[in-house]
């Protein structure tokens, strides 16, 4: 027999009311409580909400001579700012310019300085880089564009901030990605359940991949 205590009839050692007392309203109580404690932990999880997300950090680029740029949809190259125009500016170095693109983020053309040297990682194509990273003189860093992932406010965004979304197994990916026959494999951010790769083919070529966390691969148009 188990030693477990088992009431069989709680009811029956409850204390009998006074005739004409007013009956106690338990599940009222209860709602009231609800109701105070709803917000609370509404509150505790906007905080889990702001640090819980499974966000993915750009793979590092090694800067790129600007003069050998080349279409790719991760890159890198370091230079001297020497023009801005709202939301977009020139670098250069010795061996030429590029004309580097901020979105929405950089249109107050305060994201960098006329002078300072700097580091942009992003897409190059049709002659412009789209920073997606940006590394400033001081070592400040600078992410321009959407953290990827979930659209916000949806039902799988909430539960990816809370730890209950898919999980991307990044070495088991990348894994995934080189047994396809890539190479130089660099993660530019993720969808709601894919990430978003750059690599090189077999053949030497550029190419963009989205890769499914179940480890399906789509290659992209070239750039």
């Amino acid at each position: 027999m188990s030693d477990d205590k088992i009431i069989e009839n709680p009811a029956a050692e409850r204390p009998e009311r006074a005739p004409g007392s007013a009956r106690p309203h338990p599940k009222r109580r209860h709602l009231v409580i609800g109701a105070i404690a709803a917000p609370l932990a509404l509150g505790a999880a906007g905080l889990s909400l702001a640090q819980s997300g499974q966000t993915v950090a750009p793979t590092p680029v090694d800067p790129t001579a600007i003069s050998v740029l080349a279409p790719s949809g991760a890159i890198a190259a370091r230079g001297e700012v020497a023009e801005i125009f709202g939301n977009k500016f020139v670098i250069q170095d010795s061996t030429g310019r590029a004309l580097v693109e901020t979105g929405r983020q950089g249109e107050d053309g305060g994201l960098v300085t006329k002078g300072e040297t700097v580091t942009v990682q992003g897409r190059f194509e049709k002659g412009f880089l789209h920073a997606t990273l940006i590394t400033r003189a001081d070592g400040k860093q600078v992410v321009l564009g959407r953290p990827g992932g979930p659209p916000a406010g949806s039902a799988d965004w909430a539960k990816d901030k809370l730890g209950l979304g898919p999980k991307p197994d990044l070495p088991a990916l990348t894994a995934a990605v080189e047994k396809a026959g890539y190479s130089d494999i660099r993660v530019t951010g993720r969808g709601p359940r894919h990430l978003e790769v750059a690599a090189k083919a077999a053949d030497g070529g550029e190419r963009l991949l989205h890769v499914d966390f179940d480890g399906r691969i789509r290659e992209r148009p070239l750039l």
